[in-house]
């Protein structure tokens, strides 16, 4: 398989990576926007709740369908779609004259979002080679984290003037770079030679082949990761970073300027695990990643649970920052790798597709749940059930996870076997029930 060479691999892999970036600024844009448009529109509670929901909602079902598109119509072409599926979504936000037509084009930009928290990955993931895999797909996580910031720093940029629909129309342009990159851009060569193949299966891949014993394994790996990522409890502590500080005794103001050093950490933190992905391997950054996370809850819920005073405050911001860091270098990126990297050849964009759907169904789970939570349990009971989360993941990692740095698709794809073929004969006890046999 003829793969592009080195400089021309990197230029399209950062045109495919603008899709990241509209995904992380369109998922923080809202947080400014929302102070301004809900005295415009005049908006309650209730419908904030809606307009924050929708667009992750909309993500989950973009995820779900971005695998049987991507294998239809072929990596580029999906991703060129999904752009103009962003500029449409964004464009109704900018003109949408009441809340009904807000509400539609968040929900498209959801969907944008859903194909390309899927599709980027695994177009980068096949353009790259073994040894390069991780570094080209972190610098998908590297663009989400850096739209983010930006996105805050807009908000921050209009919020004199609360202009809430320029802050939607600058999402326009990571939307605009991603359709011209990938129009420039090749086909993934792995689409292209598995559409050659005369053995390759006429039928669309669907829940049947992931459920089938080449797939089970891969899928049931996915899942977990997924689950155990969002209840490790990373969008509700980024969501709710100033409102975690406000409760240590941190003004607004203060709190604010927290949340956005959570964001510059969090960027930082990406660029050093885009260095260690492929040197390191994925196993051992995702192991070290869970135990710092699990120190850093665990150390966080006991400081509101023990109300340090004046000290609890900073010892709260250390811990976030610290758990981010962890997060950013381990953890966030080599999901994403992985979930592009274990599924067989032909369910591979089934497989990312419907994990990233998982992702999303978790991430909308865990924003609902941890207010409630915190007002049920304390706060400090909620990190510590996050840190009982990370202890799990550590486990299952350690059990079932493979290393796929370096290695080829079927090599990994082998591994996969091996582990579930171990977990049948009793060396490994599978979660869930689940019998790899069958």
């Amino acid at each position: 398989m003829n793969r592009p060479a080195g400089t021309w691999r990197n230029g399209w892999a950062l045109a495919a990576t603008w899709g990241g970036f509209a995904f992380g600024y369109q998922l923080a844009v809202i947080s400014g926007a929302l102070l301004f448009l809900r005295k415009d529109l005049g908006l309650g509670n209730v419908e904030q709740g809606v307009l924050v929901s929708i667009m992750p909602l909309g993500a989950m079902a973009g995820a779900i369908g971005a695998g049987r598109i991507a294998e239809s119509l072929g990596r580029r072409r999906t991703l060129i779609a999904d752009g103009v599926l962003f500029i449409a979504g964004t464009a109704l936000t900018v003109v949408a004259p009441g809340l009904a037509l807000l509400l539609v084009g968040r929900a498209i930009v959801g969907l944008g979002v859903g194909v390309a928290s899927s599709v980027v990955p695994l177009y980068l993931s096949e353009i790259a080679p073994p040894d390069r895999r991780g570094r080209l797909v972190t610098m998908n996580q590297l663009m989400i984290t850096l739209g983010i910031v930006v996105a805050f720093c807009v908000d921050l940029a209009f919020a004199s003037s609360g202009s809430w629909r320029t802050m939607f129309a600058v999402g326009l342009v990571p939307c605009v770079a991603l359709v011209a990159g990938m129009l420039r851009a090749p086909e993934s060569p792995a689409w292209i030679d598995a559409r050659a193949r005369p053995d390759a299966p006429r039928e669309q891949p669907g829940l049947r082949q992931l459920l089938g014993p080449a797939a089970r394994p891969a899928l049931v790996i996915a899942l977990a990761l997924a689950a155990t990522l969002q209840w490790s409890g990373i969008n509700a502590i980024v969501s709710y970073a100033p409102h975690i500080m406000e409760r240590t005794g941190l003004s607004a103001s203060n709190s604010i300027f927290a949340s956005v050093a959570v964001g510059v950490v969090n960027v930082a933190a990406t660029i050093v695990s885009i260095r260690l992905v492929d040197r390191r391997g994925r196993r051992p950054l995702l192991l070290m990643s869970y135990a710092a996370m699990l120190g850093a809850l665990a150390l966080l819920g006991l400081t509101f649970l023990l109300h340090l005073g004046s000290a609890e405050r900073w010892l709260s911001l250390t811990c976030l920052l610290v758990y981010i860091a962890a997060f950013a270098a381990g953890v966030g990126p080599t999901f994403w790798i992985l979930i592009s990297e274990i599924f067989p050849p032909h369910v591979r964009s089934a497989g990312a597709g419907v994990a990233t759907a998982a992702n999303w169904f978790w991430t909308v789970t865990v924003g609902l749940a941890f207010l409630p939570l915190s007002a049920a349990l304390g706060q400090g009971t909620t990190f510590l059930v996050f840190a009982a989360v990370c202890a799990g993941a550590l486990v299952f990692v350690d059990r079932y996870v493979p290393e796929t740095t370096g290695r080829s698709f079927s090599e990994v794809a082998a591994e996969v076997q091996e582990r579930w073929r171990r977990a049948g004969t009793g060396h490994v006890h599978l979660p869930f029930g689940l019998h790899p046999r069958g």
